[in-house]
């Protein structure tokens, strides 16, 4: 037997839409214009700078489940973008 964690980052999903449409109602804004300040207050800590999408992470889902991970056990697999975190 496996065990395995999939670590998803930030991504593009749906819980993130509902997110975007909530605060640009708030502040008056485009939708657009929200996912940008997100982003571009991640981008310091992110690698690939954008959203993962939901493929992205089921992609590795799919991995652990596999066959060709049998091998794998006990590891959190992060599908975060290289995201960063800093201790200060």
């Amino acid at each position: 037997m496996t065990v395995n964690a999939v670590l998803p980052g930030p991504t593009r999903s749906e819980g993130l839409g509902r997110y975007v449409k909530a605060a640009a109602k708030a502040q008056g804004v485009t939708e657009e214009a929200i996912e940008q300040q997100f982003l571009t207050q991640m981008r310091p800590t992110s690698l690939i700078k954008r959203f993962a999408t939901t493929e992205e992470v089921a992609n590795m889902v799919v991995y652990v489940c596999s066959q060709q991970a049998s091998a794998t056990t006990g590891a959190a697999l992060r599908v975060d973008g290289g995201v960063v975190r800093f201790i200060a």
